[in-house]
């Protein structure tokens, strides 16, 4: 028997589909473009009329892509020409021992992957960690950058831009400061070459990534820039950030935050946890991460940092083109009489809490798994806490695959593990 508002619900359902199609077929006439059907109706039915043009185009069914669980209008901000959702499985890991300063406590790690074996080895290097007391955490650094490109006539005229830069930061501090509530001017950079003046500003943008806020934020200390100087602004990026892209400067001068985690194990653990021992674990690290990466010519010495820092920020609405700027990971371990010392130091890991992708429903859900959505109390120790998680799970993943690799375990893992 169906009641009332069942009634109405597949009556509103029904009128929904009708509208998508009328509006798909819209589309196909060439009275509409795609990026036009939400001035025509709700997002959910500009998506299913969307998705209902490219099955029509393409012959395939998107019946899973339209199986989404999230409120199509809730990622206005995020996407465009919404057609569905791409859904990924979603492990646990730990929970781990981590002794940060904004995070002190055990955590889970949510892992969203394809990549089989990977959350059961982040899990055992949890396990380690746990048994040995924890891992102990600090953010080091914290800067969200953008660098600017400008012209001037010569060097002469660049080397003057540039001190008058440094004259009046105070000056560009007010007019960045002016187009946001949250961020906070920390520096400005000239890097001179040629007739171009890069000047690269570092923000504390608290609890969010702050790549977009940076952007807005640097617009306008640009602007007092060209008004006061010879200088004409190029490009309001000049990829001296730099943003998505392998770059020396955010390994040594950072990008995001900067957190180092360490452990100390004992020997009886790693043999129990890992089936071998802390100098084959060094011995695998110096002549892998350490030897291997510098003549690979890698600007990250480390097993598989990336494949943490991927599945923890696709999982917490990250953006995750930045698993760029995260796989920038030094690895070190050392046998040390009857332990183990190993640590990862990620220079540039760009996390936030809010904004971007962390309102989508499921991101927002790990986000709280984790114990860290939303702005924290104070501003920036959730995004720092965050910080804190993702690299004592990093840690994790290399303990674990560094031990895999000593023992001669890694592909009988796999193979175990069907994968």
């Amino acid at each position: 028997m169906t009641d009332d508002s069942d009634a109405a619900g597949a009556a509103a359902s029904g009128s929904d589909t009708a509208d998508a199609e009328t509006l798909a077929d819209r589309v196909a006439d060439g009275d509409l473009r795609l990026y036009e059907l939400e001035d025509h109706a709700d997002a959910e039915t500009a998506a299913t009329a969307r998705r209902l043009v490219v099955e029509r185009e393409t012959g395939v069914d998107l019946s899973a892509t339209g199986d989404y669980t999230f409120a199509a209008e809730s990622a206005d901000s995020n996407i465009e020409n919404m057609i569905g959702g791409a859904q990924l499985p979603v492990g646990v890991a730990g929970p781990v021992a981590v002794r940060g300063e904004a995070a002190d406590g055990d955590f889970y790690l949510p892992i969203a992957t394809t990549e089989g074996a990977l959350v059961a080895s982040v899990n055992r290097g949890c396990s380690a960690i746990s048994a040995a007391g924890g891992a102990t955490v600090r953010v080091t650094k914290r800067g969200m950058t953008r660098a600017p490109v400008f012209r001037v006539a010569d060097i002469s005229e660049g080397a003057a831009v540039a001190e008058w830069v440094e004259d009046n930061e105070d000056r560009l501090a007010d007019a960045a400061e002016e187009t946001t509530s949250h961020g906070r001017l920390q520096s400005v950079t000239p890097y001179l070459v040629g007739d171009s003046v890069f000047l690269r500003f570092s923000y504390d943008t608290g609890d969010a990534n702050g790549m977009n806020m940076a952007t807005i934020a640097t617009q306008a200390a640009a602007e007092v820039v060209e008004e006061e100087t010879p200088a004409s602004l190029v490009a309001v990026s000049g990829n001296l950030c730099t943003d998505k892209k392998p770059a020396a400067i955010n390994a040594v001068e950072g990008r995001g935050h900067t957190v180092t985690a360490d452990v100390t194990i004992p020997r009886e653990t790693v043999e129990e946890r890992f089936g071998t021992t802390p100098e084959a674990i060094e011995e695998a690290n110096t002549r892998k991460n350490l030897i291997g990466s510098a003549k690979a010519g890698s600007l990250g010495f480390n097993a598989q940092a990336a494949n943490v820092v991927a599945g923890v920020f696709i999982a917490t609405g990250q953006d995750e083109a930045h698993v760029v700027e995260g796989s920038n990971c030094i690895t070190t371990a050392d046998a040390r009489e009857d332990e183990l010392y190993a640590s990862v130091n990620l220079a540039s890991l760009p996390v936030g809490t809010v904004g971007g992708g962390t309102d989508l429903a499921t991101q927002s859900e790990l986000l709280d798994v984790i114990g860290v959505g939303g702005g924290g109390d104070p501003v920036g120790s959730n995004a720092d806490a965050l910080a804190e998680v993702v690299a004592a799970g990093a840690l994790a993943g290399e303990l674990s695959l560094l031990s895999a690799l000593a023992s001669q375990h890694l592909s009988s893992a796999h193979e175990e593990l069907g994968r």
